[in-house]
């Protein structure tokens, strides 16, 4: 049997040459993009990835080589910064994204049925499903929750914008799909939705994204820009960290043998003959030749600095009772919580839920509906918020990082600023460029380092890996797990979470904030815990009625009262002591789960003490029926 047909390229770039501010993006770069791929490009922040994406997408062209793509090819592009009318529904601005699509529905329409050219467009709309436009856009407005679809754009903020155009990316199904970092602004539930969605996607899609569990269920191969040039590696995020720690070990080995020659060579250069033969020139030439090799190049890592946090006092920041209102919405209902110190602590929970709001009521910015929060003596607070501080576009990195001072104080030593900004990977050429010609993850390793030099034992961080690219993120992460205040981080990013997290508080709704000693995945495996001990009680609760039925018609049955046994009289006897006991089994766990530090001492028995209450709870109203019985028949006995 034949091999079936390879797949053809989609999209290909040949020699392709981009600079920007006399910065070379990419040099004589190639490239083919297969037909049904799902690539995932990765990269330093400032490598060129997004500017790639922009030419793909046919938004820009590059300075030199050639840009090829399949004739009649649909794309849908998601860029980071987007553009949306303002005056459009949400609905109205999703269907935009399928205007090619609605175009061939309207052709197909006036066409006359019988001709070449309705055959053609009936095939054309049939293999993107334009039928099912309608569907389609409810479909992705409900699963990646973005707003309803008959308000007006210029009313969203900017991360329900987001999704909307995420939206209008996907609504055609097209051929080639370019996203630039699709899960910015995504709950846990959207992004796993997206991940399905991509997995089983028929076309091909070439996207940027900083999320590693997200890079790694939905790509088939992964792309590294580096130098200009892109590298292939096929497999997904981890297939390609192995490759690359492969390539690296290779590298450095052969830089070891290189070393090792020059060494061996060198004495026997100097010491060479003045009347040198054939050989001997061959040799020195030879020991020339591989000593102007270069080494292996090293992509430097930042180097983050947090600067020393001062010790907590025993209070750092306690919520009593804590409930906030918004627009006739309760976010939070009844939150009692100690901060531990020092900790880490992530939240999480579906976009607009009260994350961001939480971490306000926390700096004394917002007051609560009810109830309070103190903060100790000792608690100095540091909130990085991407989306509420704005940096300066036309500043440069040195004016916005320095704020007019030419050295950073860290905790009780001082270095100078570009000592600072070397160790977030900016050159001396970029201290110097204004912000507005920094890409978007440069921009923000410039607002990362604005404040953290501000210090703080109470880091308060806000989607903090938006932007960043991945040896970035890496750094950050191990800055945050040697932190010795304590951290609050909102994010969606699961790997970021189960990375550096020591405890988890998920906003589950209705106002419910559920504090849980783990990090995210553990958290998972909790909550699935719970439930599955709730259905049980569930379960039993639901038997307990027939039981109870049953023993009242049998009861009803009897003829006449059957005397007490020796067995039943000591039963009834004892049966009020059973009672109380199991009355005060309850009162004293449910005293245990109100207590405000119940997962910090009980934590890892919650699943048994929830287990033994629900249990207590059935065997109580069955203690007072058998009560009630032996008591009837007893008196029954009795003489009139």
């Amino acid at each position: 049997m034949a091999d079936p047909t390879p797949p053809s390229a989609i999209l290909s770039a040949s020699q392709i040459t981009v600079a920007f501010g006399g910065k070379p993006l990419l040099e004589q770069g190639t490239i083919a993009i297969l037909e049904g791929e799902r690539v995932g490009l990765v990269g330093r922040n400032g490598c060129g990835k997004s500017t790639f994406l922009k030419i793909a997408a046919g938004v820009i062209q590059p300075d030199s080589g050639q840009m090829t793509q399949r004739r009649g090819m649909l794309t849908g592009y998601l860029p980071q910064e987007f553009e949306l009318e303002e005056d459009a529904t949400v609905h109205d601005a999703v269907m935009n994204g399928a205007a090619a699509v609605q175009a061939l529905l309207e052709e197909y329409e006036i066409t006359p049925p019988e001709s070449d050219r309705s055959a053609t467009l009936l095939e054309r709309i049939e293999q993107l499903d334009g039928w099912t436009l309608e569907s389609r856009a409810r479909s992705l407005l409900t699963h990646l929750h973005a707003p309803d679809p008959t308000r007006i754009v210029r009313n969203l903020s900017g991360g329900e914008k987001r999704r909307v155009a995420l939206c209008r990316a996907l609504i055609a199904r097209p051929d080639l799909l370019v996203l630039d970092e699709p899960t910015n602004h995504l709950d846990t539930e959207s992004i796993q939705w997206l991940e399905d969605f991509l997995s089983r996607y028929q076309g091909t899609c070439l996207f940027v994204t900083h999320d590693r569990y997200f890079l790694d269920q939905v790509s088939t191969r992964i792309v590294e820009i580096a130098n200009g040039t892109f590298f292939s590696f096929p497999g997904n995020y981890t297939d390609f960290l192995i490759s690359q720690a492969e390539r690296e070990a290779i590298a450095e080995m052969q830089e070891n043998k290189r070393q090792k020659f020059l060494q061996s060579e060198l004495e026997w250069v100097r010491k060479a003959p003045r009347a040198r033969r054939t050989k001997s020139v061959d040799r020195v030439e030879r020991y020339f030749e591989i000593a102007g090799q270069k080494p292996p190049e090293r992509q430097g890592d930042v180097d983050l600095i947090l600067p020393p946090a001062l010790p907590l006092g025993n209070r750092v920041i306690s919520l009593k009772n804590v409930s906030y209102d918004l627009g006739g919405r309760r976010l939070i209902s009844g939150l009692t919580l100690e901060l531990p110190a020092p900790s880490r602590i992530g939240i999480v929970g579906r976009n607009g839920i009260g994350k961001s709001t939480l971490l306000r009521l926390l700096t004394g910015e917002l007051e609560p509906t009810t109830g309070t929060i103190e903060r100790g003596l000792r608690t100095e607070i540091n909130l990085i918020d991407q989306h509420r501080i704005q940096i300066d576009p036309n500043k440069t990195v040195w004016q916005e990082v320095g704020e007019g001072r030419e050295t950073v104080r860290l905790g009780s030593e001082e270095i100078s600023l570009r000592a600072y900004l070397r160790r977030f990977l900016f050159t001396e050429e970029r201290i110097t460029q204004n912000i507005a010609q920094l890409s978007g993850g440069e921009r923000s390793r410039v607002l990362l380092a604005k404040i953290l030099k501000r210090g703080g034992n109470v880091l308060l961080l806000d989607e903090p890996t938006n932007d960043l690219d991945l040896a970035t993120l890496r750094m950050l992460e191990e800055a945050l797990v040697h932190f010795q205040g304590t951290l609050v981080v909102v994010s969606h990013d699961r790997y970021f979470l189960n990375r550096i997290c020591t405890h988890t508080l998920a906003f589950e709704g209705d106002g419910q904030v559920v504090f849980d000693a783990g990090n995210y995945e553990d958290y998972l495996s909790h909550k699935a815990k719970k439930a599955a001990a709730v259905r049980a009680a569930e379960a039993l609760a639901a038997k307990a009625p027939k039981a109870q039925a049953k023993a009242t018609a049998e009861v009803q049955k009897a003829a006449r009262p059957v005397k007490l046994t020796w067995k039943e009289e000591r039963e009834l006897e004892g049966i009020e002591a059973c009672i109380l006991q199991a009355e005060g089994e309850i009162a004293r766990i449910e005293g245990l789960f109100a207590s405000p530090d119940f997962y910090m001492k009980h934590g890892g028995d919650a699943l048994e003490l929830q287990a033994t209450l629900d249990a207590k709870k059935l065997e109580v109203p069955k203690l007072y029926k058998r009560w009630e019985e032996l008591e009837q028949r007893k008196a029954a006995m009795q003489p009139a």
